[in-house]
């Protein structure tokens, strides 16, 4: 990589860049598109995607009109400012504290098990409960999936969810975002 993490980090320090590729992490857009969705001038967001693209944080697709951001780079530099980050910081830690439970009780991005102390048991599945969207029904099929990726027990953990305010039952489907200080 040509890059390094500091042109990398210049080049979103900028708030319109910043939000451009905030909106091109949920998928590829065009100039015009990207104007319109952020009420800028053409001619300023293409200014700001030739910058990302000169950092590398965003590409331009095949099909030579749309963009899409570069994950790959951003990971990259990531890994490289600073050192290897273990299983906690990694599921998404913000505290040592966090970062020690989540460690305790995932290997390999697997829950081992679900904690019997109510404090770890919401941390764990506070973490897990980042892969729903707020306020988004899904399908219990499609809950079951997302934490059997986790857990080999989809039903327990679905269940731990639910119970601790996390998920809500709503009509055959669930419903992101609890009742009880869950992600809203």
């Amino acid at each position: 990589m040509s890059e390094t993490p500091d042109e990398i980090l210049r080049a979103l320090a900028d708030p319109d860049r910043l939000a451009i590729a905030g909106l091109l992490a949920r998928g590829s857009a065009s100039g015009p598109m990207l104007a319109a969705a952020l009420d800028l001038s053409i001619k300023r967001v293409r200014s700001h995607l030739n910058r990302l693209a000169s950092a590398g944080v965003v590409r331009l697709n095949e099909d030579r009109t749309s963009y899409r951001l570069d994950g790959g780079t951003l990971r990259w530099a990531a890994e490289q400012v600073g050192p290897p980050r273990e299983t906690g910081m990694a599921l998404g830690a913000v505290t040592p504290a966090e970062e020690s439970v989540l460690r305790t009780f995932f290997r390999n991005g697997r829950l081992t098990e679900i904690a019997a102390k109510r404090s770890k048991r919401r941390m764990v599945l506070e973490r897990i409960a980042l892969e729903f969207e707020p306020g988004r029904r899904y399908a219990e099929k499609e809950v079951n999936a997302t934490v059997a990726r986790y857990f080999s027990d989809h039903a327990a953990l679905r269940r731990a969810l639910v119970d601790e305010g996390f998920l809500d039952r709503d009509h055959g489907g669930v419903l992101a975002g609890g009742r009880r200080g869950g992600p809203v």
